[in-house]
């Protein structure tokens, strides 16, 4: 059997995190909590299989077998979905390259492994608010107030831009423009840099929140100062679109989070006619394909799409003439 030191299993674990997925691919925040969940459930599913606890796991404790069992546990004791257990699937392929790269004396282990396919999953539909929905979701922060203030300006700009919220939150002054043009700078997945313009509205709302004296400040701070959080944010939305929703009772049927208005953005722009290529780059997307996925969602463009058949096709039909009474018919009626 192997000693802990020719066996480096944690080891190479801390390096995958830090080194491979931190440095190397400039994985956001998000993604690196997501792989570390995801191995985090493995190990401990290796330790109660094995019967070891998780800082006695071996590189040879990792096969496809027991990565097959820990999928099948993830769905049939944990309920998780298909789309979860893929996401789960990838976080240890990712793993599993970097075993590849580092121990090659277990090379055909890892290789049957890496041959793994995700299952099949339902593709949901995806959610978005149109833009009299938001509009009424962005007209009940109390603007008179701080709070208010930060919060109206948040969700402007996440509608706006169309940014994800770990982008918004990590935005500091230094990274926006807000005399003409209006434009800011984000730091998206893959430390990718894009520049979204900004509305005349946003950035009125941003200046009376930035601090201009402080250019590496966080934009948007909680009530002490510190850098607001995706919970806090997520918090705010929930309670302003509940008091939308009295006025627009179809906001109800929506399970709305800071994504949704990036999917809104989205649509959006579809609906306004821009081509999905520049929508890619606006939203900071790797492919056209996870752009094109808004266009299968938009139930108004393909209403749009259905009318301009319908008249192309030319089965609608003239005005039917009315029926009139003739001049004998008449003389008849009158006679009785």
């Amino acid at each position: 059997m192997r000693t802990r030191a020719a066996d480096p299993l944690l080891i190479l674990v801390q390096s995958y995190i830090d080194d491979h997925l931190r440095r190397v691919r400039g994985a956001s925040a998000h993604t690196v909590r997501a792989y570390g969940h995801a191995l985090r459930l493995f190990f401990l599913f290796l330790a109660a299989h094995t019967r070891r606890s998780v800082a006695d796991l071996r590189l040879h404790d990792i096969t496809v077998d027991r990565v097959l069992a820990f999928l099948d546990d993830l769905e049939s004791a944990r309920r998780n979905t298909a789309s979860t257990r893929n996401c789960r699937l990838a976080a240890i392929r990712g793993f599993v390259e970097h075993l590849l790269r580092h121990d090659v004396t277990c090379a055909s282990q890892y290789q049957r492994i890496l041959a793994l396919r995700g299952k099949k999953a339902r593709t949901r539909v995806i959610e978005y608010l149109e833009p009299e929905q938001v509009r009424a979701v962005l007209a009940q922060p109390n603007r008179r107030a701080p709070l208010g203030q930060r919060d109206y300006a948040l969700l402007l700009f996440l509608y706006n831009t169309g940014a994800r919220v770990g982008e918004a939150l990590a935005l500091s002054s230094a990274d926006l423009h807000l005399t003409p043009p209006r434009h800011v700078r984000l730091l998206g997945k893959g430390n990718k840099e894009r520049i979204c313009p900004l509305w005349a509205e946003t950035g009125a709302a941003l200046s009376r929140i930035v601090d201009s004296s402080a250019l590496e400040r966080r934009v948007f701070r909680n009530v002490r100062g510190d850098a607001f959080t995706r919970d806090g944010v997520a918090h705010a939305l929930r309670k302003y679109v509940a008091l939308a929703a009295r006025e627009v009772p179809a906001l109800r049927r929506h399970r709305v989070t800071p994504h949704v208005l990036r999917h809104s953005c989205a649509v959006a722009l579809l609906q306004a006619g821009v081509d999905v290529t520049v929508i890619r780059d606006y939203l900071g997307h790797a492919s056209v394909a996870t752009t094109s996925r808004y266009i299968s969602t938009n139930v108004q463009m393909k209403r749009n799409v259905l009318d301009a058949f319908w008249r192309r096709a030319g089965i609608v039909r003239g005005p039917e003439r009315g029926w009139r009474p003739t001049a004998s018919l008449l003389q008849f009626l009158e006679s009785l």
